[in-house]
C-alpha cells in the first residue's frame, strides 16, 4: 500500500517481469476495468512494457500478453466478476483493489481460479482505503503487507506536483490517505460511513435529475462544480453519475449538466442559486433554453441539509452505482465545519440536492378551496 506516485505500480510490474522470466505461467492482470489495466498496468509509464527490455517485451493481443518463453497473461476487469469464471492462474496482479467497483466478488472469485503451479500467489498495488476487502486482507495472517510514501519517491515525480499538491494536502486527512498510504477509518461522528454505500440492485427507475451546485468563481483554485446524476426508484433513490468539474467556468459546467440531462434521460435540471441567482438560470439556457430548470436556494448550513440525506443512506434507502469512489470519499470526510478535509463539499451538495429533489421535498399543500 503506498501514497500517489509512490511506485506501487513499478513494483507491480517488475514483479510481474520477474515472474515471465521465471516462466510463471499463465497470469492475471486486473484492474478495475480491462482498459485501465491496459492503460495502466501494461502500457502506462510505470507499467509492464516500460519496465521490460525492447528485446524481451511481450506481445499485446486483444486482452492478452504473450512472452517469447511461452509464458502468458490475461487481463481482466474487476468490474465483471463473472468473468473470472473459468480460467485459471499460477499468478495475479491485482491493482488499486481500493476502488475496485464488485472488490470482494472479484478478489474472491479470483482465489478459485489461483490453482496452478507449486506455489500460487498474487500481489495487490493499491492505494488505501477502507473499504471491506482492504480491512479484511489486513487482518488476514497470511498476508503480508509494505508500505511506501509519496515522499520516498519524490526525485521521480514532478516538481509542480511536490509544490501544489502534495504541499497541499500534506498532513491533511485526504494528504495521510492518498500521500502517507496510511488507512483512514470513518471519522468519528460523521454523517456518512462507507458501510452505507450499497450498490444499486437495478429494477425501473423513475424520476430522473441532474443537480448542480455553481462555483461563485471559476479560477483555478475555485471551489468546483458539483454535477450529480440521481433517480427514483422503488425503494428510495439511487445515484447514477458524478460527473463534478473542477475548475468549472459558467458556460462549461453549464454543458456538462446539459450533456448529462440529455444522456440520462432526465426530467430537470436542479441547481443551487445562492451563488448566482438567476444567471445560473441563463447559462444553462444558454446551452439550451429547452431543458427544464428548478432553482433552489440554501436557507440552512451544508450540515443540517445534509443530515435527513444521511438519514436515508443509513435506512438503506439509497444506492450507489459503480464509479462514485471520489463521491463516497468526500461524503465519509464531511466535517460538522460544512467542509470535507478542508475543501468544499461540491460532489455531496449536488448529491444532496438531487436526493432532497427525489425523495424529500415537499409536495404541494392546498390551503383552502
Amino acid at each position: 500500500m503506498g501514497g500517489r506516485g509512490a511506485g506501487k505500480t513499478r513494483a507491480g510490474a517488475e514483479w510481474v517481469r520477474q515472474l515471465a522470466a521465471d516462466g510463471v505461467t499463465p497470469i492475471a492482470l486486473v484492474g478495475e476495468t480491462i482498459t485501465e489495466a491496459i492503460s495502466v498496468m501494461v502500457e502506462g509509464p510505470s507499467g509492464i512494457m516500460a519496465v521490460t527490455h525492447p528485446w524481451d517485451r511481450p506481445l499485446l493481443r486483444d486482452h492478452m500478453l504473450y512472452w517469447d518463453n511461452g509464458v502468458e497473461a490475461q487481463i481482466l476487469g474487476a468490474n465483471d466478476p463473472e468473468r473470472f469464471r473459468g480460467p485459471q492462474f499460477a499468478a495475479a496482479w491485482c491493482d488499486e483493489i481500493g476502488k475496485w467497483p464488485h472488490a470482494e466478488a472479484a478478489w474472491d472469485m479470483l482465489q478459485f481460479g489461483l490453482r496452478l503451479g507449486a506455489q500460487p500467489r498474487q500481489l495487490a498495488t493499491t492505494t488505501p482505503r477502507p473499504t471491506k476487502l482492504i480491512k479484511r486482507l489486513l487482518a488476514e495472517p497470511t498476508t503480508v503487507v509494505t508500505r511506501v510514501t509519496t515522499e520516498l519517491n519524490r526525485r521521480h515525480l514532478a516538481t509542480s506536483f511536490l509544490t501544489s499538491v502534495v504541499a497541499r494536502y500534506r498532513n491533511s486527512v485526504l494528504g495521510r490517505q492518498e500521500l502517507d498510504g496510511e488507512l483512514i477509518e470513518d471519522l468519528p461522528g460523521a454523517l456518512w460511513t462507507r458501510d452505507m454505500f450499497r450498490p444499486a440492485a437495478g429494477g425501473e427507475q423513475g424520476r430522473i435529475v441532474v443537480a448542480v451546485d455553481p462555483p461563485a468563481t471559476s479560477h483555478a483554485s475555485s471551489d468546483g462544480c458539483g454535477i450529480v446524476v440521481a433517480a427514483r426508484t422503488d425503494g428510495g433513490a439511487v445515484v447514477l453519475a458524478d460527473l463534478t468539474l473542477r475548475p468549472a467556468a459558467p458556460l462549461d459546467w453549464a454543458t456538462r449538466a446539459v450533456r448529462a440531462f440529455h444522456d440520462f434521460g432526465a426530467d430537470c435540471i436542479v441547481a443551487e442559486a445562492n451563488q448566482g441567482g438567476d444567471m445560473v438560470r441563463t447559462v444553462i439556457a444558454s446551452v439550451d433554453a429547452d431543458v427544464p430548470v428548478r432553482l433552489v436556494h440554501a436557507t440552512r448550513g451544508k450540515w443540517v441539509r445534509a443530515e435527513p440525506v444521511a438519514a436515508l443512506y443509513a435506512q438503506g434507502r439509497v444506492t450507489h452505482a459503480p464509479g462514485l469512489t471520489a463521491l463516497e470519499d468526500e461524503m465519509c470526510a464531511f466535517g460538522v465545519d460544512g467542509r470535507a478535509d478542508g475543501r468544499s463539499p461540491d460532489r455531496l451538495d449536488a448529491a444532496v440536492w438531487a436526493i432532497t429533489e427525489l425523495m424529500l421535498r415537499e409536495a404541494p399543500r392546498v390551503r383552502g378551496l
